[in-house]
């Protein structure tokens, strides 16, 4: 087995030999968790932390150990890291699936955005509705989580709520920011001719592509209509479905184009599987509606953005630039099993 930081940190912390023993020890101590600082680049929002779910160094290994074990599935038939692969972007190629990149800036989650709110509460969704976990007895029954507990949160006893938190603590430090464009930002690299005409393209009404992918976060957290259907059913209906609001027929959240060029599949039901297909859709494809966003209508933008070749392909070598490679192999984020 090869040994990640976070495995030498959890030997530290339990000694499974001696696993009763330390945890009638634990029992009797005032643990204090150790504060865990989440260091967020420059060029990123100023990372808010609720003062109910403080980062902890104990919290974080907890959730790191509970993101990448099937223990909460009632069948144990699999985990968070099932689906969100750390090589892939925290996702998994050829699905829809969202990766799990920045979300701790973001106050709406899923495609349709029907589930709103805190990361806290996102994660409450991942266990109770997604994962379907009713109850903690195999956690309380095992030999190392109520230690683990006890370390993070003071109390052996396993609740479904510090098992949240201690998700969301493990799923705040996920922060990819050490991109080339990010390096650009900062000044720390420079990018290429054909880098910086595409992100003119991408940073300007040439492309518009800026209003809904921001720079920083290179997404927008918001809900749009991109006219990608003009009759919607099914799950086309986006945030509608959870509204009930025409106007919200066919909003979907603005996904982050970090690590985008790693991606085979796109959009909330994966229909494209290319970038050039997505650039098209924008170029030359998008569908008219009444719920369709107002910046893909604007003046100039009736027949689409009438993007050249060249426009396109120097779009597509910055988007490459948002690859980040340090966040596809941060070892903190590994399995640590």
């Amino acid at each position: 087995m090869k040994y990640s930081t976070f495995v030498i940190s959890l030997a530290l912390l339990v000694t499974i030999s001696s696993c009763k023993k330390e945890k009638d020890d634990l029992e009797e101590s005032n643990y204090i968790a150790t504060p865990y600082k989440i260091n967020v680049p420059s060029n990123l929002p100023i990372l808010e932390t609720p003062a109910e779910n403080p980062t902890t160094v104990e919290g974080v290994i907890l959730g790191r150990m509970l993101y990448y074990d099937n223990i909460l599935h009632p069948q144990s038939q699999y985990s968070c890291s099932s689906c969100h692969h750390q090589s892939e972007g925290f996702t998994t190629a050829g699905t829809n699936i969202i990766p799990h990149i920045n979300l701790a800036f973001s106050k709406k989650f899923l495609w349709n955005g029907r589930l709103q709110g805190s990361l806290e509460e996102a994660m409450k969704f991942e266990v109770e509705e997604f994962f379907g976990t009713t109850n903690t007895s195999k956690l309380q029954a095992d030999p190392i989580y109520p230690i683990l507990f006890k370390k993070a949160f003071g109390s052996s006893q396993v609740t479904l709520k510090n098992t949240e938190f201690a998700m969301a603590q493990f799923v705040r430090t996920m922060i990819s920011g050490n991109s080339k464009f990010d390096r650009f930002v900062r000044h720390e690299e420079n990018l290429t001719t054909q880098e910086m005409i595409g992100f003119t393209v991408f940073n300007t009404e040439k492309g518009d592509c800026f209003h809904c992918h921001s720079i920083s976060m290179m997404t927008d957290n918001e809900l749009h209509n991109i006219g990608l259907d003009s009759i919607f059913d099914g799950v086309n209906q986006g945030y509608f479905a959870s509204s009930g609001n025409p106007a919200d027929l066919g909003k979907f959240k603005s996904p982050s184009l970090r690590n985008v060029a790693l991606r085979t599949s796109y959009m909330h039901d994966g229909r494209f599987t290319t970038l050039d297909q997505v650039i098209n859709h924008y170029n030359n494809e998008v569908k008219l509606s009444p719920s369709l966003d107002p910046i893909m209508t604007k003046p100039g933008k009736e027949f689409g953005l009438g993007l050249t070749s060249f426009e396109i392909e120097a779009l597509k070598a910055f988007l490459n630039t948002l690859t980040d490679s340090t966040y596809l192999n941060n070892p903190n984020l590994s399995s640590p099993f």
